[in-house]
């Protein structure tokens, strides 16, 4: 059931924060000093972690936005080239493109917090995210860059071929991170690894939460096949603990997101992504599009 938020939280707080204190609290945080700070401070990610997993909490979980999925909307994109079915599809690349080509403004933040934070030694941490819409110029200039949709498509090319996984849609949680009003103007894509908070952090949802927030690409599946031997490789990597061993081979749960993460480190190339669905592109732009004005 979903709760009203507390009555205390009046319209006049809420434009107090957003007019004056935010903005003033935002260029203060996101200077040129903050990746910094975080590499000497990436116990803030802690603190995001115990928020995560308030979500879990009776009368609690109900009120929090970031975890509502009337308010979110997202989906990992994998970078597998073997996907069956997906064979005339650049599915990353051209969902991007599309996404990147509607929107009005493309912004690529400086760094990627996350690998920072985390010390990441796999993937660059140079690679940000990328964000679009009208929300994402209240970004401070310090912390991003506007780009042109060549650059902003070059830019999500250097991500997949580092391997990094694109996941995009509306992720409530980077407005209240970024402190930016929520009016449905902000298209996220972030590029993640093992490092990034949507892969350490979102495991500790509810099933029920995680399913209504975060939705396979149309048509994607994931399955193993008998040429597992157990290793147990893709349930370490399985960054919302969707994959188990049983009697000696893996299993997809039904928390699996289809991110593709599984197949991409299977040493014995045992798990297979399939598409079913030859408009799977047109169906994701279409689905973000629906929430999102960007």
């Amino acid at each position: 059931m979903k709760l009203a938020p507390p009555a205390f939280i009046s319209e006049n707080m809420k434009k107090i924060w957003f007019e004056t204190l935010a903005p003033a609290i935002r260029a203060r945080v996101y200077d040129e000093n903050f990746f910094e700070r975080l590499r000497k401070f990436p116990q803030v990610f802690d603190l995001v972690g115990y928020y995560v997993k308030m979500a879990n909490l009776p009368f609690i979980g109900g009120r929090l936005p970031e975890f509502d999925p009337k308010e979110n909307n997202f989906s990992w994109i994998p970078i597998n080239q073997d996907i069956q079915g997906a064979e005339q599809i650049a599915l990353p690349e051209e969902v991007l493109d599309r996404l990147i080509d509607k929107a009005k403004h493309r912004v690529i933040v400086n760094a990627c917090s996350c690998r920072i934070a985390m010390d990441c030694k796999d993937y660059p941490n140079e690679i940000g995210c990328l964000f679009m819409g009208e929300s994402a110029l209240v970004i401070p200039a310090t912390h991003r860059e506007e780009v042109t949709p060549k650059k902003a498509k070059a830019h999500a090319r250097k991500a997949i071929k580092a391997g990094l996984v694109p996941v995009a849609g509306k992720a409530r949680i980077d407005s209240t991170g970024l402190m930016i009003k929520d009016e449905g103007k902000l298209l996220t894509v972030c590029f993640c690894c093992e490092c990034c908070c949507l892969t350490r952090l979102f495991r500790y949802l509810p099933p029920e939460t995680m399913k209504g927030i975060q939705h396979p690409v149309e048509g994607l599946t994931v399955e193993v096949t008998d040429d597992c031997i157990g290793c147990g490789i893709c349930v370490d990597k399985c960054y919302i603990n969707a994959m188990e061993l049983k009697n000696g081979q893996a299993v997809t749960g039904d928390m699996c997101t289809c991110c593709g993460r599984c197949a991409t480190h299977c040493p014995e190339k045992a798990i297979k992504l399939k598409l079913d669905n030859p408009n799977a592109v047109d169906d994701v732009v279409r689905r973000i599009e629906s929430v999102i004005d960007f």
